[in-house]
């Protein structure tokens, strides 16, 4: 089985965010805002120094 995605020149990742997006948006719309939810993501990033988590500075 060849990959189309990747002779596409996609990676895996855009491949499958495609793939989420297109069954999100088949959804009845009462699953669609639940799915929708689902869609954001949030990033905390830590500082580290010397193997521990350096303390948060305010700037």
């Amino acid at each position: 089985m060849s990959n189309a995605w990747r002779a596409a020149g996609l990676t895996y990742i855009q491949y499958s965010n495609i793939c989420a997006r297109v069954v999100r948006q088949a959804l009845k719309s009462d699953l669609r805002t639940d799915a929708a939810k689902r869609n954001e993501s949030h990033v905390k990033f830590t500082p580290w120094l010397n193997g521990k988590p350096a303390p948060r500075t305010t700037a």
